[in-house]
């Protein structure tokens, strides 16, 4: 499995790349607006991605640190897709009021306020725009976010032959 440890890390860097890829055509050529929470979302995957893509470094203490870092964002990514799931189950009349656009509030209000609004969502958060056999975007998301904390915890065990020392502690 060592010798595969790589070929699985250009794999998911490659797969949060397309997935990235999908969630731009989504809203450039579809017309889907996203919220806060979508584009943290998009933030964790960039994060992972560009982890797993290091992870190739031919070091392996590094692929160690590579590998958490994927884990590490891949739970952060759990984190804010449950969390949007949360926000599309609640009733109407219990969904937070939408405040204005991430993109506004980046722009007016200061950083602190903005990735607060950014990481717990509001009321646009709660709106379905898309769904695919029955799951919304945040439920696909979540299931990939699974998959890659499953994959880094692999990465960390299986990094690779060790480096050969000549005087042992």
């Amino acid at each position: 499995m060592a010798t595969y440890s790589a070929r699985l890390a250009l794999l998911t860097g490659l797969t949060c790349a397309g997935l990235l890829g999908t969630a731009l055509y989504m809203e450039y050529v579809t017309g889907l607006v996203p919220c806060a929470l979508c584009l943290a979302q998009r933030a964790t995957f960039a994060l992972i991605g560009i982890a797993c893509l290091l992870y190739m470094l031919p070091f392996y203490t590094s692929r160690l640190i590579f590998s958490l870092a994927a884990f590490i964002s891949s739970t952060l990514g759990v984190w804010l897709a449950s969390r949007q799931l949360w926000l599309q189950s609640l009733p109407e009349n219990e969904v937070p009021a939408c405040g204005p656009d991430i993109y506004f509030m980046i722009e007016q209000f200061p950083l602190t306020e903005s990735l607060q609004t950014m990481l717990m969502g509001s009321g646009s958060c709660a709106e379905v725009q898309w769904t695919f056999l029955t799951l919304s975007i945040p439920g696909w998301t979540l299931l990939f976010y699974l998959l890659t904390a499953c994959i880094s915890i692999v990465l960390m065990i299986f990094r690779g032959p060790r480096p050969f020392r000549l005087f042992k502690h």
